[in-house]
């Protein structure tokens, strides 16, 4: 239940709500607050996607559309084999689903109890994009993989949530 909260923080952001994004930028640096707060000029209709598809959330813009799952942890890594692989089995799902369209989810992470932006960016590894969106692929960083083949985030490698809204809005 607690993820919810997290989604639906993300849901306000990249609608772009302003009074939201105002509240929760308030002890970020400068630099990341206007980032933040450009989504307002040129936000996406995000749409809850809970259920069969196993995505939390689609970002739609005229330019852009992303499929987003939703993590979120107190810890500075998660790994996909936790809570019994149902995360491991779930990206590998994701990937069959995305790739088929050409496409590719992306996997927000979002750190509890950290100063600044919580959030960090990540793609599967190895897909093939191509277009636009194969240009927002190439610049986030890859979830990696262990030794064993299964699926980890470090947040520290992500790619914040400030700078990619400041690429999509330059």
């Amino acid at each position: 239940m607690a993820g919810n909260v997290y989604e639906r923080e993300l849901r306000k952001i990249l609608s772009g709500e302003k009074e939201f994004i105002e509240k929760m930028v308030r002890s970020f640096n400068e630099y990341e607050k206007g980032l933040y707060l450009k989504i307002a000029e040129r936000p996406f209709l995000v749409l809850r996607a809970a259920g069969s598809f196993g995505i939390d959330i689609i970002a739609i813009r005229d330019d852009f559309s992303f499929p987003i799952e939703v993590k979120s942890s107190i810890y500075d890594v998660i790994r996909f084999t936790m809570s019994n692989g149902r995360a491991q089995e779930q990206i590998i799902g994701h990937i069959k689903l995305t790739s088929r369209a050409g496409v590719f989810p992306i996997y927000a992470y979002r750190l509890k109890r950290v100063q600044g932006d919580p959030w960090r960016l990540f793609a599967p590894p190895g897909m093939e994009v191509k277009g636009n969106i194969g240009l927002i692929y190439k610049i986030l960083p890859k979830l990696e993989l262990t030794s064993s083949g299964n699926y980890i985030m470090h947040w520290s490698n992500g790619f914040p949530l400030h700078k990619f809204i400041g690429y999509l809005n330059r």
